[in-house]
């Protein structure tokens, strides 16, 4: 767990950076940042989005991960439970929310090949390197981030504690089904969310991202069933 602790205290850290230079950013100053951050995550979001072979796939795995984030109403839930620590901290209407915050930071901070493989890896040999080169990069990320969408940033390390943590403790039993090609389909599902939350830093669109989650769990289970459909389909036809 020592590389998921790492990771936790750069993003608090980052975060707290993040949100003390955000008192003396011009509010024009912060736009610019704000689009600049939305183009380099739809840069990230895009050369993530690469490592995926299989587009019907993809396209599967959006569709069913957001008629079902859509019925369960996800981003509906995230921003209640935000609602509360938002009235605390956001003043007069004005500011990014706080769910916004978190729900972006989370994403782009727990989404990805460096997260999964990191964990697996971290949680069956013990190897953390992964994790701490992530750490470094969610450093510098969270800074970013929080100058522009505040308190919710810094709420996200909660979640990467939760979900890494929760990897590593489970890298025993996922490893069997997290063979590289589930990870790289995982991966580029996860990236399209990534280019939602680009979009949405950048004014572009007002997406329910939250909503589009369980895609990220239907890559690599659609990855998986696959082979077992066609196996038993060649079995019928012969």
């Amino acid at each position: 767990m020592l590389g998921v602790i790492v990771n936790v205290i750069t993003v608090i850290l980052g975060s707290l950076i993040g949100l003390l230079f955000k008192k003396g950013i011009p509010e024009r100053v912060s736009k610019a940042a704000m689009i600049g951050l939305g183009a380099c995550t739809l840069y990230i979001g895009i050369s993530g989005s690469l490592v995926g072979k299989n587009t019907l796939l993809l396209i599967v795995s959006v569709v069913l991960g957001v008629i079902v984030g859509t019925l369960l109403n996800i981003d509906s839930g995230i921003n209640k439970l935000a609602t509360k620590v938002e009235e605390k901290f956001k003043k007069d209407g004005k500011g990014v929310s706080v769910a916004e915050g978190l729900v972006s930071a989370t994403l782009l901070f727990c989404v990805g090949s460096m997260t999964v493989t990191g964990s697996i890896q971290a949680g069956l040999t013990g190897d953390n390197s992964v994790l701490i080169t992530k750490a470094m990069l969610d450093l510098v990320s969270s800074m970013m981030l929080a100058s522009s969408l505040g308190i919710g940033v810094l709420l996200s390390s909660v979640a990467v504690f939760v979900i890494q943590g929760g990897l590593v403790l489970l890298a025993g039993l996922i490893s069997p089904v997290m063979s590289a090609g589930a990870i790289n389909e995982m991966t580029c599902a996860g990236s399209i969310l990534i280019i939602m939350i680009g979009t949405n830093l950048m004014g572009i669109t007002k997406i329910k991202v939250a909503d589009f989650l369980p895609a990220i769990l239907f890559a690599p289970v659609i990855y998986n069933i696959v082979p077992l459909l066609e196996k038993l389909w060649s079995l019928i036809v012969s």
